[in-house]
Formats: C-alpha cells, sequence, structure tokens
C-alpha cells in the first residue's frame, strides 16, 4: 500500500515538472492543471491512512518472530540521527528487515544476537513492528 503511494507522488512530482515546462513555453496548461490539483489531498489521504491503520490496530493481533542480528547500521546526523538494526526476515519473499531503534537498543543488540521482534499485521494491511526484545 505505501509503494502504491509512493508511486502516486511520484506520478504528481512529474507532472509539476510538465507543468512547470510547459508554462515557460506559453503552452496549454488547463487539463494538466487540473489533473494536479486533484493530487493535492494526497499527503492528506496518506496521513488519515497511517493514522487509521494506528488507531484500528490492537495488541491482540501481535506476533512474535525469532530471528537474528545480521548487521547495524548507525548514521550520525546533526540532531539525531538514525540507528538500525538489519535481522534476518520473517515474511516470504524478504531476506532481511531493516529496524529503526533507539540508541538503547542499537547499543545493546550485537551482529549474531538473537532477538524477538514483535510486529503487527495492521489493520489496512500496512504492518508496522512494536518493539525488539532479547531472547
Amino acid at each position: 500500500m505505501l509503494v502504491c503511494f509512493g508511486l502516486l507522488f511520484f506520478v504528481a512530482l512529474t507532472l509539476a515538472v510538465i507543468l512547470e515546462r510547459r508554462a515557460r513555453q506559453h503552452k496549454e496548461l488547463e487539463v494538466l492543471k487540473r489533473i494536479y490539483s486533484g493530487f493535492i489531498p494526497l499527503p492528506w489521504i496518506l496521513a488519515a491512512t497511517l493514522f487509521v491503520n494506528g488507531r484500528l490496530d490492537s495488541q491482540k493481533y501481535m506476533a512474535y518472530y525469532p530471528t537474528t542480528v545480521v548487521s547495524k547500521f548507525n548514521m550520525k546526523g546533526i540532531v539525531r540521527g538514525s540507528r538500525r538494526l538489519h535481522v534476518h526476515s520473517w515474511r516470504v519473499g524478504q531476506k532481511v528487515e531493516g529496524l529503526a531503534v533507539d540508541a538503547d537498543d542499537f547499543d545493546r543488540f550485537q551482529i549474531g544476537d538473537t532477538v524477538v521482534v514483535a510486529a503487527e499485521p495492521g489493520a489496512l494491511g500496512i504492518p508496522w513492528y512494536y518493539g525488539v526484545y532479547r531472547r
């Protein structure tokens, strides 16, 4: 589902570039402007979808998946940066899952550690993970 929203975003971005180029060449824009204006509520629809997905979920459908830490990634930033643990995937068709973690979890888990990932399927089909625990 999130891939669909991403594709729609890039379609809107491409349309904006085409509109800008056509405007510089003084060509007809009316139809393209109407199509582009239809993309304006897209960020609000995405935000509402994510909100409803999280609001309708309950912890009774949570599943716990044992897995192993494959690698760690720490991207330093000016304010916070980003820390990820890469673990073997529990989903079919995926090899590795990248899980965003806080600094404490990043320092606590090492490569090769066996961990348990608590994941939720998502009420609207958008999965999310609840936490990473030591096995």
